[in-house]
Protein backbone atom coordinates (compact mmCIF):
# COMPACT_ATOMS: atom_id res chain seq x y z
CA UNK A 1 0.00 0.00 0.00
CA UNK A 2 1.36 3.33 -1.06
CA UNK A 3 0.48 6.52 1.11
CA UNK A 4 1.07 10.16 0.63
CA UNK A 5 1.87 12.71 3.19
CA UNK A 6 1.22 16.21 1.71
CA UNK A 7 2.83 17.96 4.15
CA UNK A 8 6.16 16.24 2.99
CA UNK A 9 5.24 16.40 -0.88
CA UNK A 10 7.12 19.79 -2.45
CA UNK A 11 5.38 18.66 -6.04
CA UNK A 12 8.83 18.12 -7.94
CA UNK A 13 6.96 15.27 -9.89
CA UNK A 14 9.87 12.45 -10.00
CA UNK A 15 7.47 10.08 -8.34
CA UNK A 16 5.27 10.79 -11.07
CA UNK A 17 8.18 10.45 -13.75
CA UNK A 18 9.49 6.97 -12.59
CA UNK A 19 6.55 5.39 -11.95
CA UNK A 20 6.35 2.35 -14.77
CA UNK A 21 2.94 2.25 -14.86
CA UNK A 22 2.01 5.78 -14.76
CA UNK A 23 -0.23 5.81 -11.97
CA UNK A 24 1.11 8.69 -9.92
CA UNK A 25 -0.98 12.12 -10.58
CA UNK A 26 -0.83 15.67 -9.41
CA UNK A 27 -3.46 17.66 -7.56
CA UNK A 28 -2.57 20.70 -6.59
CA UNK A 29 0.96 20.53 -7.03
CA UNK A 30 0.63 17.84 -4.65
CA UNK A 31 1.39 13.79 -5.62
CA UNK A 32 -1.63 11.05 -5.67
CA UNK A 33 -2.70 7.72 -6.37
CA UNK A 34 -4.74 7.65 -9.81
CA UNK A 35 -5.11 3.72 -9.67
CA UNK A 36 -3.97 1.62 -6.82
CA UNK A 37 -5.07 -1.71 -8.65
CA UNK A 38 -2.88 -1.26 -11.54
CA UNK A 39 0.10 -0.45 -8.85
CA UNK A 40 2.54 -2.78 -9.04
CA UNK A 41 4.56 -1.75 -5.60
CA UNK A 42 8.08 -1.32 -6.92
CA UNK A 43 9.08 0.92 -4.72
CA UNK A 44 10.47 3.14 -7.57
CA UNK A 45 8.20 6.08 -6.18
CA UNK A 46 9.82 5.87 -3.06
CA UNK A 47 13.28 5.01 -3.73
CA UNK A 48 13.10 8.67 -5.32
CA UNK A 49 11.04 10.82 -3.33
CA UNK A 50 13.80 13.12 -1.98
CA UNK A 51 11.74 14.88 0.56
CA UNK A 52 10.73 11.37 1.79
CA UNK A 53 6.87 12.26 1.67
CA UNK A 54 6.21 8.36 0.12
CA UNK A 55 5.55 5.33 2.51
CA UNK A 56 5.64 2.15 0.82
CA UNK A 57 4.50 -1.47 2.94
CA UNK A 58 5.39 -4.25 0.71
CA UNK A 59 1.67 -5.84 -1.16
CA UNK A 60 1.73 -8.73 -3.11
CA UNK A 61 2.82 -6.56 -5.92
CA UNK A 62 5.94 -5.52 -5.12
CA UNK A 63 8.09 -6.63 -8.67
CA UNK A 64 11.65 -7.07 -6.75
CA UNK A 65 9.85 -9.60 -3.99
CA UNK A 66 8.14 -11.60 -6.94
CA UNK A 67 11.65 -11.41 -9.18
CA UNK A 68 13.05 -12.41 -6.09
CA UNK A 69 11.13 -15.05 -4.42
CA UNK A 70 9.21 -16.86 -7.05
CA UNK A 71 11.14 -16.13 -9.97
CA UNK A 72 15.00 -16.29 -9.57
CA UNK A 73 14.27 -17.99 -6.12
CA UNK A 74 17.06 -16.46 -4.57
CA UNK A 75 15.34 -15.71 -1.20
CA UNK A 76 12.81 -17.53 0.71
CA UNK A 77 9.28 -16.83 0.40
CA UNK A 78 7.86 -13.66 2.57
CA UNK A 79 11.28 -12.38 3.15
CA UNK A 80 10.74 -9.19 1.24
CA UNK A 81 12.14 -7.55 -1.28
CA UNK A 82 15.24 -5.89 0.37
CA UNK A 83 14.21 -2.34 -0.91
CA UNK A 84 13.21 -1.74 2.35
CA UNK A 85 9.83 -0.91 1.76
CA UNK A 86 8.34 -3.16 3.98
Amino acid sequence: MIKFDMDKCNGCRICVKVCPQGVIGMIDKKAYMMDYESCMECGACRLNCEPNAIRLTKGTGCLTAIIKEDILKIAPKNTGCGCSCG
